[in-house]
């Protein structure tokens, strides 16, 4: 695999992470006693931490690449191990 795949691959992983990590953590004004500012959104992070969601994301999508990776090489899951409906048995004669 190329590396320039890779690197594709772990893109896609780290913007699937990111997007998934967003919501984990985050409370909003009402739920840590701040005072909201006017025409604020009740459901507004209070202590939204972009550095933070940056670096799990990035290990997170760092672990998903490695994983991808070593199936790509081992085979350990395939097509054919993810087909649960049997190919029907085709007869010569009619």
């Amino acid at each position: 695999m190329a590396w320039t795949s890779v690197l594709a691959i772990y893109l896609l992983f780290w913007v699937m992470a990111a997007f998934l990590l967003l919501p984990f953590g985050v409370r909003t004004h009402d739920e840590m006693g701040v005072q909201k500012v006017p025409g604020q959104a009740d459901s507004a992070p209070a202590n939204f931490r972009p550095r933070r969601l940056v670096v799990r994301a990035t290990v997170l999508a760092a672990v998903l690449t490695a994983l991808y990776v070593a199936n790509y090489v081992n085979g350990w899951v395939t097509l054919d191990s993810l087909s649960f409906i049997p190919t029907p048995e085709v007869n010569e004669h009619p």
